[in-house]
């Protein structure tokens, strides 16, 4: 299966989560996996990820060419919307642990 160029989630339920802050994909990833207390799958790939639960990954997706943060996070799953929103929660409150302001996306990023 190819994934070509994909700049969408790979996962069938996703809950975007948006942080505006200037960081780069690679250092999204491993503040993810650091607060996930996991690692980033497919490192060095054009898709990794990080496992944030059961059923549950992070995705980071960056702004296009020189776009100003956001920086949009979606928390993907193939279980359910539920897992998805629950991995979602659960990861806000870590990455907020940090020091990162997260939110939901509005109306015009979507």
């Amino acid at each position: 299966m190819s994934l070509g160029g994909r700049d969408t989630a790979s996962g069938p339920f996703v809950v975007t989560l948006v942080a505006d802050m200037p960081v780069t994909k690679l250092d999204a990833l491993e503040v993810i996996a650091f607060v996930s207390d996991g690692g980033v799958e497919h490192a060095g790939t054009a898709f990794p990820r990080v496992p944030v639960g059961p059923n549950a990954w992070a995705e980071v997706q960056i702004p296009r060419f020189a776009d100003p943060p956001p920086v949009a996070i979606d928390v993907c799953s193939d279980a359910s919307i539920e897992v998805a929103r629950v991995a979602a929660a659960r990861l806000t409150a870590a990455l907020e642990r940090v020091g990162w302001t997260m939110r939901a996306p509005r109306a015009d990023e979507i």
